[in-house]
């Protein structure tokens, strides 16, 4: 009989192969969705995303008020956390995926397809997030987080909703209910959006992934004496844990994250080649690759900053309705309207 942890790997294996398909073919990513709708006019991709965000809010916030599973045990719901460096890693992070056309999630559905300028992304974004995380800049976003963090006793909406009275089920019900519903009218109030099933589907599929990886590990993987870590999906310290894992592999083991992550991978590999999608393709010039790859070091810096990247807390985080993820999400959006608009905009490579 398989232990919870195996169950855990292969039920993230799956969830990653479900997203690494719907990626490939809806063409799911936060900052082709804001680029459409700020530089293009075009809306889809940007309610497909909120479409995802209502879903996994809904179904995240039943699975916590049918106590499920404890979202209290996520890293996103903790009593004290750093308002500057949230946002400050979600300005990196949002700025960094304009640079490399794509974020990490992004990075790994391409690649599948053949994109090689993603192979770059994934590699320096896996260095930069682990140097983050346990190395050399490691020290100085301590630091920064020690100098600045705050402790409170509200760490989410309903909680802070709860502090006027109102008991924590009728918190949590308003909470998500009024941001469900605005997401829900946003998304299919654009009439292309509503005559797009298959944005519709990705949006729902996605949203329903977020949940899936929340009662895989924190229901499966509740194990007595051996517990995973509750989570769902998150891409940033799951890409740089999974190349740490294809180097040491004889000293780890796999977890949900790294499993999650060669899901992606697979599953656009698969479908790439099955609708004939697949095909290589390089950097367009020296000057290319130097932009992509000093964004995919702003997304692994900034990603670990702010505890996750435009799914890990654009979605995943969200759905806690965690007062962090808030901020690190306003940190993301406007880092990437920055780099899409104004003074601070990533110009367009020229054509050799």
């Amino acid at each position: 009989m398989e232990s919870s942890a195996q169950l855990v790997i292969l039920a993230g294996l799956v969830i990653g192969l479900i997203y690494g398909a719907v990626g490939l073919l809806s063409g799911f990513c936060l900052m082709s969705s804001v680029r459409g709708w700020l530089a293009e006019g075009d809306g889809r991709l940007v309610r497909t995303y909120a479409l995802a965000m209502a879903v996994a809010i809904a179904a995240s916030q039943f699975l916590a008020g049918s106590g499920t599973v404890d979202l209290g045990k996520s890293i996103y719901l903790q009593q004290s956390f750093s308002v500057p460096v949230l946002f400050l890693g979600g300005l990196l992070f949002g700025y960094g995926m304009v640079l490399s056309n794509g974020c990490g999630s992004r990075a790994l559905v391409l690649l599948g397809r053949g994109n090689l300028r993603s192979f770059v992304v994934v590699i320096v974004l896996a260095i930069a997030a682990q140097m983050t995380l346990k190395g050399l800049i490691a020290p100085a976003r301590i630091a920064l987080v020690q100098a600045s963090q705050i402790t409170v006793n509200a760490n989410s909406l309903p909680s802070l909703l709860a502090t006027f009275g109102a008991a924590e089920a009728t918190s949590r019900a308003l909470a998500a209910s009024a941001i469900v519903v605005a997401l829900i009218l946003f998304a299919f109030a654009h009439p292309a959006f509503r005559r797009s099933p298959g944005q519709v589907a990705a949006g729902v599929i996605v949203g329903l992934l977020v949940a899936g990886g929340w009662s895989v590990t924190g229901f499966l993987g509740a194990d007595e004496f051996n517990p995973v870590p509750v989570t769902s999906l998150t891409f940033v310290a799951p890409i740089a844990d999974s190349l740490q894992y294809a180097m040491l592999s004889t000293g780890l083991t796999p977890n949900f994250g790294v499993a999650t992550v060669a899901g992606v991978f697979a599953g656009s590999l698969i479908t790439a080649l099955a609708t004939r999608r697949f095909q290589l393709e390089g950097y367009s010039s020296p000057r290319h690759m130097l932009r992509s790859a000093g964004g995919a070091a702003l997304m692994g810096i900034g990603g670990v900053m702010a505890f996750g990247c435009s799914i890990g807390q654009g979605l995943t985080g969200l759905s806690t309705l965690a007062l962090g993820s808030f901020v690190a999400v306003a940190g993301i959006l406007l880092g990437t309207t920055a780099g899409l608009r104004g003074s601070l905009r990533v110009q367009p490579l020229a054509v050799a």
